[in-house]
């Protein structure tokens, strides 16, 4: 046996001898757990969530290989304040061409290490999630025996808008918001989300919808849809609440993480979060980059608003005209391809309310957004076409 390998296996024992050490010993106060652990994998990426009982800010680093151990290129990501114990004993098996699994173990006393061996490696990111508290590891990849796709790793005004992820938001157990007369969002988004992927298609995209019934989705498994089928754009579908019985007419938010206190409310509602933890929120938000995707998502909302003040007002002059305006949302921060999120009017005006029950207005309205989007593709096109010459 050479040096480096005595080496190697000294540390791998001595490795071993502290697991036991540790696995044997009592909790320490004041930890927090791993609740539960799960795993999405989709065309470009797998989605690794770790619940926690409690906050923690995660370290992480990337190993390569191993070829004398036998082990593969690794992520190891940190918990400080966690504690696993021995609820995690054996390997999470994932085995979908870019992560073969996930490891937990109490790497010390107060501190418990996540591990991805992975097959195949092109980056990773690390969002942090509250109410209840997460760590979400997007791992990004091309896996093995997948066809190559090569337009995603383009810029991002150079590649085509074919796919147009629509989601109809809340569903099942989540109504969203009740409006007059017991309107509720989530069969308002969900009637919506039918009429834009209609006028989409006959527009010649690609139409995926994050739910076509009444179920129940969340925040997470709707953005690992949207990223998982390959969508180009992601348009989020909503109706709008107000204490205030008078508010009335549509709005259209990007993603920004300096956000005035009226949209605050909003985001905590559409987040599922307390208006208090809207802040952390925000603050979450500062220390993401965010990626060239925001000024597309800008560009979008610009010309989908463009196109609702051109033939909504004419055709509803009761409506006032859609604010553009920006906000801390979940739903389009955790995607990366350009994002839009729509209230299609306030169900809590009893005009608004029953423009939204109006199967005309609709279908207005869905014609309008899709007419952005097709403008948003045709301006792109453009874009790719003056690149070429």
């Amino acid at each position: 046996m050479n040096r480096g390998m005595v080496r190697r296996t000294l540390h791998c024992l001595c490795w071993i001898a502290l697991g036991a050490a540790l696995l044997g010993v009592n909790r320490p106060g004041g930890l927090g757990d791993v609740l539960d652990v799960r795993h999405w994998s989709y065309a470009d990426y797998t989605r690794v969530v770790v619940e926690l009982s409690e906050a923690c800010e995660p370290a992480g680093k990337r190993l390569p290989p191993d070829l004398d151990a036998g082990k593969p290129a690794r992520l190891y990501f940190d918990l400080p304040g966690i504690w696993v114990g021995r609820s995690y004993e054996e390997p999470i098996p994932v085995a979908d061409g870019l992560l073969r699994g996930v490891r937990l173990g109490q790497n010390t006393l107060h501190n418990t290490r996540v591990v991805l061996d992975l097959d195949r490696y092109q980056r990773h990111r690390v969002l942090l999630l509250e109410s209840p508290h997460r760590v979400v590891i997007d791992v990004f990849g091309q896996r093995r025996g997948a066809p190559t796709r090569a337009a995603r790793s383009l810029p991002m005004d150079l590649r085509a808008v074919q796919t147009v992820v629509v989601d109809a938001g809340h569903g099942g157990r989540d109504p969203g918001a009740i409006g007059v007369g017991g309107l509720r969002e989530k069969d308002v988004t969900l009637a919506l989300a039918h009429r834009v992927r209609a006028a989409l298609e006959r527009r010649g995209f690609r139409v995926v919808l994050t739910r076509d019934s009444d179920q129940t989705l969340s925040l997470l498994e709707r953005t690992a849809l949207a990223e998982g089928a390959g969508g180009d754009v992601f348009v989020s579908l909503h109706a709008n609440a107000a204490r205030r019985r008078s508010a009335e007419g549509l709005e259209i938010y990007t993603l920004d993480e300096n956000a005035e206190r009226q949209t605050l409310r909003l985001a905590a509602r559409e987040n599922g979060i307390a208006l208090r933890q809207v802040d952390p929120l925000q603050r979450l938000l500062t220390r993401l980059r965010l990626s060239e995707a925001s000024a597309r998502s800008s560009e979008l909302a610009q010309l989908v608003h463009r196109e609702i003040v051109s033939d909504m007002g004419a055709r509803w002059p009761s409506v006032k005209g859609p604010g553009l305006k920006h906000g801390p949302f979940y739903v389009l921060y955790l995607s990366e391809m350009p994002s839009i999120l729509v209230e299609a009017d306030f169900l809590t005006h009893r005009g608004g309310a029953k423009r939204l029950r109006d199967p005309a207005y609709l279908d207005a309205l869905a014609q309008q957004v899709a007419d952005g989007v097709e403008r948003f593709r045709d301006q792109g096109s453009a874009v790719m076409a003056g690149s070429a010459r």
